[in-house]
């Protein structure tokens, strides 16, 4: 299976919405899309919506960690929301949890950051 991303700008908020499985075969097209995208229109902060992700390796791990260091060099947060249980325990193992803020749904993501949905 493949990685559809979806992509929407919240004030200055980058909502990411995947839907399939990050591996490393789908890393480097969701790191240039989201790159892109914060570049682009001088966003600060990320939303990782994971609701409907069904798998994630390392690649996808370092795509994250990547993503959370660029929003932190400019003064960003980056929120993760809707995550599976396998993801999820992937997140707790790696200690992701210790830098990235989790929510239960995009809305609380969204107040989290500052903006009002």
């Amino acid at each position: 299976m493949s990685l559809l991303i979806d992509l929407e700008e919240k004030e200055q908020v980058l909502c990411v919405r995947l839907v399939g499985e990050l591996d490393h075969h789908t890393a480097v097209k969701l790191r240039e899309r989201v790159d892109a995208a914060l570049t682009e229109h001088h966003l600060t902060h990320v939303l990782m919506n994971l609701e409907k992700l069904t798998f994630m390796d390392s690649s996808g791990l370092g795509v994250v960690l990547g993503r959370y260091k660029k929003v932190k060099t400019v003064g960003g947060e980056m929120v993760i929301c809707c995550m599976s249980p396998q993801v999820k325990r992937l997140f707790e193992l790696s200690g992701l949890f210790k830098i990235v803020t989790l929510a239960t749904n995009e809305r609380e993501a969204l107040l989290s950051l500052g903006v009002a949905s």
